[in-house]
């Protein structure tokens, strides 16, 4: 006999899916504490817990809905609680690997189980009734006063039984098992993370209840009609107020109407009624199309400014709660993301209704991905075999039958990363036979027969241009996270014809994991200027590390067991507790709808929304000096989508550090944000003025103090130089600077697998081991002149140096030079060019609570990750400068920077700098941040330059232009102590 949890079968004794809705049925929640007790097999605690005389004593105390392998288990008669978190029996994470071994549809005998139980009471007048359960990981059987209900699969998704309730009391049992054959259709990248983690609801079924409905409303953006029909299984009436319909569902109704959009999300309310039951409507008309291989909605073109949204809550999982859930989407559309793909599974169904509400368009996708077949090749891969139809079928319906109502919904997604086969023709023609509606999209599949657009994952700003004229190479092949394109093949592409003809729709992108991701803005300029291409989605919302008891957030290779992904769940735009990263304020510029160039003469405004003008926009400039502004007004300017208008600049007024900022905020209160909200904004910063003259005073040598280490003690002005480093400048102790070309590894410097590792490079060509060492120290003139040679310990290539200074009292002037000599990518050990992470200079300095510039700021910026950073003064202390990403690399850096005053010392030019407690090494050692610890003194980074962030832990290589070039080098500062 087959177990039921290793079942090809999807599940058994369920109600057919229908839509949710909101309705007046009266309905009981069954959220709350029950009786739990684990198991460590499928059979669980065995047959007696169903019985309505069980006697759960010593059983624990379980929240419903939650996952149990992160709470503590409390016992009901009361005792120690305990937890599983951190241990191989918690959570566990894996990225594309499944966690038991690939023996479909088996699973291991040690499978975690857990029976829950629950008594509850039901009036006396509670007729027939329907128990729903909107999400259990991975499979679920249920009894109800002892009779078996059934059971089912598919963790993400709701099932519902008939349930025979009886007046007063009665019994829930539920069995849900950690693994089951459902397991091999839920490889999705994240926590595996068992239990009921929805919600579970008793709802009353009268006669005459309505057990389905289905709202088309169309509309016509040519006429501006808007056309609904309503069907349901029940008769009923349709009534909307606003609209003065009240018709039999079933027939059609056509008017004037606005339609909804995610700029515009206009709903119309009204009620679908029976003689048993009323359920809320939330109408919003909307036509979605793809005409001549561009995706239209309302007849025009449709740029998704996107993110990937997984499911997470640091303390419970993918247990939201609705404030969760709002939470979310304010900061998305305060970032100007106006889309989401629901990565990788149907989300609770709450955030839909947010989203239809708030106004996002919505890449909807079903609760399937097979990634672990990788590992055979492919061989067994699900959608390719007959016997596991009925179950991705299911998963298929029970998708697009719970959402089908929502106008947030623009695009249905059949799966992610799970290869080809028959049962995605067959998903797709099922599809279009119950919704065509809507368009559909699967990116794996090369042929692209059974998809509406071209995808892939990740592509380089070059090809993504190619794809954009639909000049793309022909030839592709099948990479860990897409279809790559294949320069090296000659083979003809089957399918070109038909590929180049779709619109393309970037399903993931800018991998934002720990300190990026790089070329935002980039890519969505080659985005904007394609209509082929309909915009993109960034990998990911949340960071999905979970509450650590020592403070901070466990990662997967927090979890003692294997397979395990490591660290790679840490990939979000904001932090696992939803603060925001720096990340989120270059995707906010980004994906800014409008945009602002600021010159000396005009102030161009331009409108790249999909419809709506700049009707909720006031228009806001300022002339700053420093930190004063010096002169502010404002303007209305009206631009319709697609359009823009210019008008004259503000007069520039006297000042230093002059900066104009011109901004576009909401002229009321949204949904989402206040009134006074910056939507976009432009900057123009006036050239600085040229640096007064240096005074000079020659350097002179002193007798050295009774520690020196050679004898060689010079001064210039107020500076004392030992040894050839500086010591002291006025009352500052500082020391260095020593040439610094290392950096702590961000996790896009670590690439993915073998591509892009540039740790490893630096690593083998000892870029984090460089020995220093002063060659001469000499006088020359009114210059005091320092050389010598930065080298890796076991190599022979090396920097050779020379630090020129000059200047007289508390003001130095320090040109640096830098010249690379010796086989730094050309020897027995290592074949590849060595990308140098940053040319720049080490000071430390005994104390400094606060730095205050003028530059890009508040937050950390690169040279790839900088449009989204106004131009201004600004004052941080040096712990509010450390960018807290969970596992330690390089932060806090500061492009563009004017002047910098910290610790009493002042550095003028043009460079980037960072301030920090410790050092890059002790960055690089440490594995997450908790292990940073005070070194003393404040470690400041002057440099000329450093490389890009880049996306390289899934994606391209850094682009050449964001890196700095290993040749010579030469820039100046000014030191000084006022």
């Amino acid at each position: 006999m087959t177990n039921y949890w290793e079942s090809f079968a999807p599940g058994e004794g369920r109600r057919a899916p229908r839509a949710d809705a909101v309705t007046d049925a009266r309905t009981i929640s069954l959220n709350g504490v029950w009786a739990f007790r684990l198991s460590p097999t499928a059979h669980g605690t065995g047959d007696a817990f169903i019985a309505d005389d069980f006697d759960p004593a010593g059983w624990d105390a379980m929240p419903v809905p939650s996952h149990w392998v992160l709470e503590e288990f409390t016992p009901l008669a009361g005792g120690e609680a305990r937890s599983m978190r951190g241990t191989g029996e918690g959570p566990l994470y894996t990225n594309t690997a499944y966690p038991i071994p690939i023996d479909p549809p088996f699973v291991p005998h040690e499978n975690p189980t857990g029976d829950y139980r629950l008594e509850f009471d039901v009036p006396a007048d509670f007729g027939d009734a329907v128990l729903r359960f909107q999400g259990v990981d991975s499979c679920a059987k249920v009894w109800l006063n002892g009779t078996e209900l059934g059971w089912s699969m598919g963790s993400r998704l709701p099932f519902e039984f008939d349930a025979p309730v009886r007046p007063g009391r009665n019994v829930l049992a539920v069995r849900v098992h950690r693994f089951s054959s459902g397991t091999y259709l839920e490889d999705q990248d994240m926590w595996w993370l068992p239990g009921i983690f929805r919600d579970v609801e008793l709802i009353e079924r009268p006669r005459a209840a309505i057990d389905d409905h289905f709202v088309h409303a169309d509309y016509d953006h040519v006429t501006g009609t808007g056309t609904l029909r309503v069907d349901a299984a029940t008769p009923s009436e349709v009534s909307i107020p606003e609209l003065g319909i009240r018709i039999p569902a079933g027939e059609s109704w056509s008017g004037s109407v606005d339609p909804w959009s995610a700029e515009s999300p206009r709903l119309y309310r009204g009620t679908l009624a029976s003689e048993g039951e009323t359920i809320s409507l939330a109408v919003g008309f909307r036509r979605v199309s793809i005409d001549d291989g561009v995706f239209r909605v309302n007849g025009r073109p449709v740029k998704l400014r996107g993110v990937n949204r997984h499911e997470h809550h640091a303390d419970h999982g993918r247990t939201l709660s609705l404030d969760d859930m709002r939470r979310d989407i304010e900061l998305m559309k305060r970032a100007n993301v106006d889309a989401v793909r629901t990565a990788h599974y149907p989300p609770h169904p709450d955030f839909l209704r947010l989203c239809d509400e708030y106004g996002l368009w919505v890449l909807l996708e079903n609760d399937l991905e097979t990634h672990g077949f990788i590992y055979e090749g492919w061989e067994n891969n699900p959608p390719a075999l007959p016997e596991w139809r009925a179950a991705i079928m299911d998963r298929m319906r029970r998708t697009l039958e719970r959402d089908k109502n929502h106008p947030s919904i623009v695009i249905w997604s059949m799966a992610n990363e799970s290869m080809t086969g028959d049962g995605f023709a067959e998903m797709r023609a099922w599809i279009d036979e119950r919704d065509g509606s809507r368009p559909v999209i699967y990116e794996r599949d090369p042929s692209y027969r059974d998809s509406d657009f071209y995808s892939v994952m990740y592509p380089s700003l070059e090809v993504l241009e190619q794809i954009g004229r639909r000049e793309e190479p022909g030839s592709r092949k099948v990479g860990m996270h897409g279809m790559e394109f294949d320069s090296s093949s000659s083979e003809p592409d089957p399918f070109d014809e038909r590929r180049r003809g779709l619109p393309f729709l970037l399903i993931e992108y800018a991998h934002a994991m720990g300190n990026g991701p790089g070329s935002l803005s980039d890519y969505w300029e080659i985005m904007a200027k394609h209509d082929r291409i309909c915009g993109g989605f960034v990998w990911e919302w949340i960071d999905h590390g979970f509450r650590g008891p020592e403070g901070g957030f466990l990662h997967g290779a927090d979890i003692d067991y294997e397979p395990n992904g490591g660290r790679f769940n840490l990939d979000g735009l904001v932090f696992s507790d939803r603060t925001p990263s720096p990340a989120i304020r270059e995707l906010a510029k980004a994906y800014a709808p409008i945009g602002i160039r600021v010159t000396p003469e005009e102030i161009e405004v331009s409108n790249t929304r999909h419809a709506r003008g700049t009707d909720d926009l006031s228009f806001r400039w300022s002339w700053a000096s420093g930190e004063r502004v010096v002169a502010s007004g404002a303007f209305e300017l009206a631009v319709d989508a697609g359009s823009s208008a210019a008008l004259p600049t503000p007069a520039t007024p006297e000042g230093e550090d002059l900066v104009l900022t011109v901004e576009a905020v909401l002229a009321s209160d949204e949904l989402w944000a206040p009134a006074g909200h910056a939507v976009a904004w432009g900057q123009y910063v006036a050239p600085p003025a040229a640096p007064g003259p240096l005074g000079t005073t020659p350097p002179a040598r002193e007798a050295a103090d009774p520690g020196a280490s050679r004898g060689s003690r010079i001064r210039l002005g107020d500076a004392v130089f030992e040894d050839g480093r500086l010591v002291r400048l006025g009352d500052i102790d500082i020391a260095g600077p020593v040439l610094d070309l290392h950096r702590a590894p961000t996790e896009n410097d670590h690439g993915q697998g073998g591509n892009n590792n540039l740790a490893r490079m630096w690593d083998q060509v000892g870029q984090n081991r460089l020995i220093d060492r002063i060659s001469s120290v000499d006088i020359d003139g009114d210059a005091l002149v320092v050389r010598g040679r930065a080298g890796a310990a076991t190599r022979n290539h090396a920097a050779e140096w020379e630090m020129r200074w000059r200047g007289t009292g508390g003001s130095l002037e320090l040109t640096t030079t830098v010249d690379f000599v010796g086989p730094w990518g050309d020897t027995p050990y290592q074949h590849h060019d060595v990308w140098i992470p940053r040319i720049g200079l080490l000071f430390s300095l005994g104390s400094a609570d606060s730095a205050t510039w003028f530059g890009r700021g508040p937050e950390e910026t690169y040279a790839d990750s900088r449009m989204g950073s106004r131009v201004g003064v600004w004052t941080r202390s040096v712990d509010d400068m450390q960018t807290p990403y969970e596992v330690p690399q390089e932060n806090g850096n500061h492009v563009d920077t004017r002047w910098l005053e910290i610790g009493g010392l002042r550095v003028s030019g043009d460079f980037d700098f960072t301030a920090r407690r410790w050092t890059s090494h002790d960055l690089e050692r440490a594995a997450h941040r908790r292990e940073l610890s005070d070194s003393g003194r404040v470690w400041l980074n002057i440099d000329y330059a450093q490389m890009g962030i880049g996306s390289a832990s899934v994606g391209p290589a850094l682009p050449e232009k964001y890196r700095v070039p290993r040749e010579h080098t030469s820039w100046t500062v000014r030191l000084s102590a006022p």
